[in-house]
């Protein structure tokens, strides 16, 4: 099969017959172009649409995925109904709804957010009667989280283990899964179940997963054990992007896949058509200093393009008002704001950003901050649809007492089971802000409760495609929507951290705060493999650019940049006599 505009190593892909298969795909190289061909390709060849599942870890991309694989399969006259294009999460949610009774729940349980998990860990730590300083919430959570998304046991702190398992009862008697459990408990369900195994193997006859560098250990074990007895397993992803450490992502599973597929086929993809050859040429050299990595080098025909720039301050407002000048300069000579990107190590750093683009007066929009579905009037009206949907929603149950008092919580929670079976999901809303008086409640209690009531009209809108669907569907896609989902490209400059600009790209990128003890992280300083993943997020960073890279610091500067080639650079040193970065002696002396 011939594939238009695709290179000779993303056709030997989508070609690949049967067998594992890595592809290996530096920044820019057009892996979403690749995996949604190979996609094509096999329904191309006869496989059946149903047989077939790729997985990605956002909404937002499997939604691009879907787009690609339905347009261009209805122009082939392709049927792609019974494709499945999932998140991992949605999967899970998906295979729990029908197997929840192996695990002691029903299907219509409730998936739990990590505000409601704080929320169970809180009363744990009260039962328990843990010290607040040494056992904090976060800290917890965080723990739990460990052992299911690395399926590891309890560590020797007696009462962390206790926690552990207090909270794993209250979800199942709350009828419900953490966001974790969503992978977890299937990958239990399939390991010590051969005929459920069976069963979604022979459902699921070809796998492809994307942005296989960022699983964790129970998302590669559920690939795995789908994937073992057909084998058609096909992967790719970047292990010079692999940044959500964090996150329990493990990078090896990239790096091993080789060992545990012994035949599996190979491909790169080196050519990147995203960036300048500068861009491109700075970004190969710094990620050579890392150790572990799968060796490969991007390369482009793009023109050379501008050097870097690197600027250095001798402040934090000195650095953000370079960076708003300079973006003044770019937009006086036609350049487009809404390409333009401001990216930073942490949150903490947008507010001397911020101040100087206000004082320019110059629109921008920063990514990151307090999610839709994390404010207060929105919780607390999928508290209501959540426990109309599952009464043993305890965590639900409290947030109603809490919000509207004992006495007038009652009426709600007498009602609302009974109501979701008679009322179509509008009606049921309708009939919660009514009896809940919710909408006076926001007027009397919040100064800016015209923001919070278009916040509840605009879920109700949402809610309103669902009618069809219904409660459970609805509540379904509440949860799954992901903190890493990129929010639309509207109005302004864009200011992000570097996580957050993963998968994204612009003509102009500013990376700010090149500090050492910032990027890399302090943290990070002293252990190996925390200081690779620093680097990576360099290298992410890096190539989000298009046409101009600049690199900006307001204190010590960070050792990568010494690992760019000085040709590539052109230095700018604000209220010093320099012409270059300090020597790495006396940088060391410095810090």
């Amino acid at each position: 099969m011939i594939t238009e505009k695709l290179n000779k190593n993303q056709q030997e892909a989508v070609d690949h017959k049967e067998g594992p298969l890595l592809i290996a795909a530096g920044a820019g190289s057009g892996k979403t172009k690749t995996l949604t061909s190979r996609i094509i390709g096999l329904l191309e060849a006869g496989v059946p649409a149903n047989k077939i599942l790729a997985i990605t870890f956002t909404n937002k991309a499997a939604s691009e995925m879907k787009f690609r694989v339905e347009r261009d399969c209805q122009a082939k006259n392709i049927d792609t109904k019974w494709l499945t294009i999932s998140t991992f999460h949605s999967l899970g949610a998906r295979l729990l709804r029908v197997e929840a009774k192996h695990l002691g729940r029903s299907s219509q349980f409730t998936i739990f957010d990590d505000g409601d998990s704080l929320s169970v860990i809180r009363k744990i730590i009260k039962e328990l009667h843990l010290d607040k300083e040494d056992y904090k919430p976060r800290l917890i959570r965080h723990y739990i989280s460990k052992i299911k998304s690395e399926l590891v046991s309890s560590n020797d702190d007696e009462m962390m283990t206790k926690a552990y398992e207090i909270y794993e009862k209250t979800l199942k008697k709350c009828n419900a899964f953490d966001f974790d459990d969503l992978i977890e408990k299937i990958v239990i369900l399939l390991r010590d179940n051969p005929q459920i195994l069976s069963k979604y193997q022979n459902r699921y006859q070809h796998l492809l997963v994307d942005e296989f560098q960022d699983t964790n250990v129970t998302q590669y074990l559920l690939i795995k054990l789908l994937a073992q007895k057909h084998k058609n397993l096909s992967v790719v992803g970047d292990d010079a992007q692999s940044i959500y450490g964090w996150r329990h992502a493990d990078f090896r599973n990239f790096l091993n896949f080789e060992k545990d597929w012994p035949n599996a086929k190979v491909i790169l993809l080196e050519e990147n058509y995203r960036s300048s050859a500068n861009i491109i040429n700075a970004a190969n050299e710094l990620i050579k200093h890392n150790k572990f990595q799968k060796e490969k080098t991007l390369w482009t025909q793009n023109p050379a393009g501008n050097k870097i720039s690197v600027t250095t301050s001798q402040s934090e407002g000195e650095e953000a008002d370079w960076v708003v000048s300079k973006i003044m300069e770019l937009k006086a000579v036609g350049n487009n704001s809404e390409e333009m990107a401001i990216l930073y190590r942490t949150n903490a750093q947008s507010r001397a950003i911020e101040q100087a683009l206000i004082y320019e007066q110059i629109p921008y929009q920063v990514f990151g901050g307090i999610r839709f579905y994390e404010r207060k009037e929105i919780k607390d009206l999928l508290a209501g649809l959540r426990f109309a949907l599952n009464p043993n929603d305890e965590v639900s149950f409290d947030r109603l007492q809490k919000t509207f008092g004992k006495r007038r919580s009652r009426v709600l929670i007498e009602n609302l089971p009974r109501l979701a079976t008679e009322l179509t999901l509008t009606q049921l809303i309708d009939s919660f802000l009514n009896n809940s008086n919710y909408i006076n409640y926001l007027e009397s209690h919040y100064k800016n409760y015209k923001e919070r009531i278009e916040n509840v009209q605009e879920l109700v809108n949402f809610a309103s495609t669902f009618n069809d669907q219904g409660l459970s569907a609805f509540l379904e896609a509440v949860s799954l929507v992901q903190s890493q989902d990129q929010p639309e490209r509207v109005g302004g400059v864009k200011l992000m951290t570097i996580h957050l600009s993963k998968g994204l790209e612009f003509d102009n990128v500013f990376v700010c705060g090149c500090n050492e003890g910032l990027l890399p992280h302090e943290k990070s300083l002293g252990a190996p493999e925390q200081l690779e993943e620093e680097r990576r997020l360099m290298y992410v960073a890096m190539t989000r650019a298009r046409k101009n890279l600049f690199l900006t610091l307001h204190s010590i500067p960070s050792r990568f940049l010494y690992e760019i080639p000085e040709e590539l650079i052109t230095f700018k040193g604000l209220g010093q006599d320099k012409d270059s970065l300090p020597d790495e002696d006396e940088r060391y002396i410095e810090y």
